[in-house]
């Protein structure tokens, strides 16, 4: 066959016979059985934005409840079962295959790769996410209503509940085997498939923060599946590994559970740095300032995450060296975590910034997610920790590190990369307003939350008495324009998007971005890279 290799890596020339393969499949075939990394990119985007909305609805029914003191629309049982819904929709059906979407869209491209490494397991690791979602959320229909332990599923309480538990026990053991399956692939895809020429330091840095955290996602992932397995069989089989009345320990829980969450809050939170620092050289119109450092920072995160687990559990009664080391290790996270935000500002120090969409909500990641990390930074300290602990100052921590975090990043990566994707580009006016409306309405939902912990409002709580009551409404009134702005979002930015209303795209719509991903037409083919593209010695171009 005659060939000639576009700069884009197609192949044009004398037609042979697998011309059938070439283009996408039609109607609901396409999506059931999508194997292309582009389409499977895209239905992990739309699961994790449903599951947002439905996170978001309990979130909203649960700051309903809060605007004034007193029972209003919920008892405190179904209260519980909505904190408790809210934080495992949230981060096992939102954030975390949110991320993977856009892994799946952008670390082939990025890389030079023709697709994902194992087409068929992507294929696979998407569809278990339905069921597991369903069964979930399902739990509310069940006897005794959806589990109200907390979304730590700390025992005794869990292993006192209805047969909504048993559920989620499994919801949440398919969840976790689609991760790992998700985490295998990008691992062998970044590994074996990257273009000659691409040498690891010369990745982009969101293929650096994905790799480690794919590694991260296989190392945690059975810990959780060992935790919600004994809790199971405790349950139902006998044992009594958290049971004190059979010699267990409900302590024992707390560990195995945090060693698997808090290098699990840094899986949500490492890819939100990759897309942050695509960026912000962007539009500073200039090298990331440090790369190196960057991609050792990533890695220190990720081990140091490993070693800071029991900051969680000062409250049990660890001896005071436990309490020191843990509390010196937590601090020392910072620093990386420090390196980064440095090497951010760097970038944009001197450059010729402009603030399109994708730049303002790249901003606001990082003054808010810089404020969320100061907060962390105090509940490190075990006395004070002591006083916050399970009040909604610690509310307030993590959503200013996993709402204006890993949220605040995927809205800047959804506005950088969507031109690519679709082949349209977003309406300029109403990205900003969607900005605006977010940022402020976040921050009045999440700020007063600091003033009511320090004051000593305990969370959970349904109730609560009158001096709490005028924050709580300032909370609520956030709460709701927050929700709403993202229903602004879907209708009328993504929408539009989606059925290609608006100004074609060029091929590279914003100035001083880098990478192969912009080396493609947009929107980007169904199949591209399908031969090894030649790369420029930094490997960000593509060469005739």
């Amino acid at each position: 066959m005659s060939a000639v290799i576009h700069p884009h890596g197609h192949v044009a020339g004398d037609h042979d016979g697998h011309d059938d393969h070439h283009g996408a499949p039609v109607g609901w075939r396409r999506w059931v059985f999508a194997t292309n990394h582009k389409d499977i990119g895209t239905l992990y985007l739309l699961f994790a934005f449903t599951m947002f909305m439905v996170g978001g609805v309990l979130a909203l029914m649960i700051r309903a409840e809060l605007f004034q003191p007193g029972l209003q629309f919920v008892n405190p049982e179904l209260f519980n079962q909505l904190t408790t819904m809210h934080g495992l929709i949230m981060v096992f059906g939102a954030i975390m295959p949110a991320f993977v979407g856009f892994a799946n869209w952008m670390v082939p491209l990025q890389v030079g790769a023709a697709d994902m490494a194992f087409a068929r397991m992507n294929n696979f690791s998407f569809w278990l996410l339905i069921p597991a979602a369903l069964m979930l959320v399902s739990g509310f229909f069940l006897p005794g209503g959806a589990p109200s332990g907390g979304w730590t599923l700390y025992a005794p309480l869990t292993l006192q509940m209805g047969p909504s538990m048993d559920s989620g026990i499994f919801a949440l053991h398919l969840l976790g085997a689609s991760s790992i399956m998700g985490s295998i692939n990008i691992i062998v895809t970044i590994l074996n498939m990257r273009a000659p020429g691409m040498t690891l330091m010369k990745m982009p840095m969101f293929v650096w923060t994905w790799l480690i955290t794919a590694y991260l996602l296989i190392a945690v992932m059975p810990v959780l599946a060992g935790a919600i397995t004994m809790t199971l069989t405790d349950r139902h089989f006998g044992t009594t590994f958290f049971n004190p009345a059979g010699g267990g320990d409900p302590v024992m829980f707390q560990h195995i559970f945090w060693f698997f969450g808090h290098p699990e809050v840094y899986i949500m939170i490492l890819p939100a740095f990759g897309i942050v620092s695509q960026i912000v050289p962007a539009f500073a119109r200039k090298k990331l300032f440090g790369y190196s450092s960057m991609v050792y920072a990533t890695s220190s995160i990720a081990i140091l995450s490993f070693i800071v687990w029991a900051h969680h559990m000062y409250a049990t009664g660890m001896p005071v060296t436990g309490q020191l080391f843990f509390m010196y290790a937590t601090m020392l996270i910072s620093v990386p975590t420090g390196v980064k935000v440095f090497n951010w500002v760097a970038t944009m120090w001197r450059g010729s910034m402009t603030f399109e969409t994708p730049m303002l909500f790249a901003v606001g990641f990082i003054f808010v997610f810089t404020m969320g990390g100061f907060t962390g930074l105090i509940l490190s300290m075990a006395p004070i920790d002591i006083q916050l602990q399970d009040t909604y100052y610690v509310v307030a921590h993590f959503h200013y590190v996993l709402v204006a975090g890993s949220l605040f990043s995927m809205f800047a990566g959804f506005y950088y990369w969507s031109p690519k994707w679709t082949g349209v580009m977003y309406n300029e006016t109403r990205g900003k307003i969607h900005f605006w409306l977010t940022m402020v309405a976040f921050n009045v939902t999440f700020f007063p939350m600091h003033f009511l912990g320090l004051a000593g409002m305990p969370r959970r709580y349904a109730d609560y008495p009158m001096q709490f009551a005028d924050f709580n409404a300032i909370a609520s009134v956030g709460a709701f324009v927050f929700g709403l702005t993202q229903v602004y979002f879907f209708f009328f930015v993504v929408l539009p998007v989606m059925l290609g209303r608006g100004e074609k795209a060029p091929q590279r719509p914003w100035d001083g971005a880098e990478g192969l991903e912009w080396e493609v037409p947009s929107p980007a083919p169904f199949h591209t890279f399908e031969n090894p593209p030649r790369l420029n010695a930094d490997a960000t171009k593509v060469l005739a």
